[in-house]
């Protein structure tokens, strides 16, 4: 059941009087359109102190509101930045009721003459009709403008948080930036941006548990996409020898600082490549979003630093092992050892499990500074192309920073007779399998996949790290939380 967007709060019921006032002095306060604008840092830095006649004409919310008798002064914010504007009861005349409606959270456009105040401050003297209402805000907010503090709050009502803490919103530009940043670096390189389907009637290309919905005219049960994989690669088959995309994926797993269960990756197919040239790509594209967008090659992440400067290091799977988990991959009875003494019910597991369990106990979060992990077991990657001097492992990495998975990737399995053998075994035990099998995909491969290279990278840990925070629902704008508790009606 809606309910009326009109609240209680005294501080509401004021606003709504001034808002009954405005429609009094007929004017809407709801707005309209307003054009011809300029940001509010383009204003301060064309600004000279020795020309007189500037002008400018801005838009924006009032953050700070300082009402002094006969002169208001409103700090106005934008995308921008702020600027500060002078409201003077000589110069509006007409306007001077109006300005006296005004209240923090308003959006206003301002147009007047540019100067330096007393004490330095650039501001936009608004002339007479120069004062526009453009939309009266009817919720009290922040306290201080710069401080909406409560951290859930701050994710409930990120559009309050994003002009309440400049910070947010500088890095939510940022993010975009570094998103444009992959993009232009990878059509540079060649490569076309594609589209592939989000509801998939095979869930593929990943093992993770699905979103699972219906589309009614087909009567299909389909599933939101755990990855692109599986389409991207029939676009190799199709002849587009390189392609990207930039996408959303959805797997119904656990929430935490790391993970949300809606994320964005971009994963890049290379005909003719393998993870060697997806590992030169991962380098290059990481490190062009450092140069463009971070003020050094070191950043803080949490309470480490990571140095970002190339190269990274490049170290096998077992050698990593061997180092921080103190075990040879190739004595599984040492690396059972291991796991008992981890407290790892080992029992019935398959021996790569019982690797890979001891793996991120005991490596992962080592991996501070940028690390290439090469070569991982075999039967932990059905769609890798094997080690052909060494079968028992795959032709995949993963990138490691600060402790967390940034990126994965393979030297594409191609061999249609393999892969089938893979889904298989991936699906023993499951019922209904050749149900599940893509058997299209294998049909593809049938047509001739050419050798390729295939890289994922996940957009937000990317963000994470090179803006310095260390949750994933600070680079997300409308991350998923649990439902508010309300009380039983």
């Amino acid at each position: 059941m809606l309910t009326s967007p009109v609240g209680t709060d005294k501080f509401e019921q004021q606003r709504q009087e001034k808002l009954s006032q405005l429609r009094t002095l007929g004017i809407d306060p709801f707005g309209s359109r307003y054009d011809d604008t300029e940001p509010a840092e383009s204003v301060k830095a064309r600004f000279k102190d020795d020309e007189e006649g500037q002008r400018a004409r801005c838009a924006g919310r009032i953050v700070l509101l300082r009402d002094i008798g006969k002169l208001i002064f409103i700090t106005l914010r934008d995308r921008s930045g702020t600027i500060q504007v002078g409201l003077s009861k000589n110069l509006l005349q007409d306007q001077w009721q109006v300005a006296k409606l005004l209240d923090l959270g308003d959006l206003i456009g301002a147009a007047g003459q540019v100067g330096r105040t007393k004490t330095g401050e650039i501001t936009i003297w608004v002339e007479d009709n120069g004062l526009t209402f453009l939309c009266k805000s009817l919720s009290q907010p922040p306290e201080k403008f710069h401080g909406l503090a409560d951290v859930d709050q701050r994710y409930r009502q990120r559009y309050v948080d994003l002009w309440a803490n400049p910070e947010v919103m500088e890095r939510f530009i940022k993010r975009s930036a570094i998103i444009a940043t992959i993009r232009q670096t990878l059509e540079a390189r060649g490569f076309l941006e594609v589209e592939t389907p989000m509801m998939q009637a095979i869930a593929g290309g990943a093992a993770a548990r699905p979103f699972i919905t219906h589309h009614n005219t087909l009567d299909l049960d389909l599933y939101l996409r755990i990855s692109p994989e599986l389409f991207l690669k029939r676009l190799l088959v199709g002849g587009l020898e390189r392609v990207f995309e930039i996408n959303r994926n959805f797997r119904n797993e656990g929430l935490s600082r790391q993970h949300n269960p809606e994320f964005t990756m971009i994963e890049v197919y290379q005909a003719y490549g393998d993870y060697h040239v997806m590992m030169d790509l991962t380098e290059e594209l990481v490190s062009a979003c450092v140069e463009a967008h971070c003020s050094g090659s070191t950043v803080q992440f949490g309470d480490v630093e990571i140095d970002l400067g190339r190269p990274w290091r490049r170290a096998r799977y077992a050698e990593l092992l061997k180092e921080y988990g103190g075990c040879d991959i190739e004595d599984i009875q040492a690396v059972r050892a291991k796991a008992r003494q981890l407290e790892v019910n080992e029992t019935g597991m398959d021996d790569a499990i019982v690797i890979n369990e001891i793996f991120e106990t005991t490596v992962e979060d080592k991996l501070v500074d940028p690390t290439f992990v090469l070569d991982y077991p075999a039967e932990l990657c059905p769609l890798t192309k094997r080690s052909a001097s060494d079968p028992r492992y795959a032709e995949r990495f993963e990138l490691f920073i600060a402790g967390m998975e940034l990126a994965n990737a393979y030297t594409e399995l191609n061999d249609p007779a393999q892969q089938y053998e893979n889904f298989m075994i991936q699906l023993r035990g499951q019922e209904e399998t050749m149900a599940t099998m893509d058997s299209d995909f294998i049909a593809a491969l049938k047509h001739g996949m050419p050798p390729a290279g295939g890289l994922g990278i996940g957009i937000d840990r990317l963000v994470m790290i090179l803006t310095g925070v260390p949750s994933i629902r600070d680079v997300i704008l409308f991350p998923l939380l649990k439902p508010v508790a309300t009380e039983n009606r």
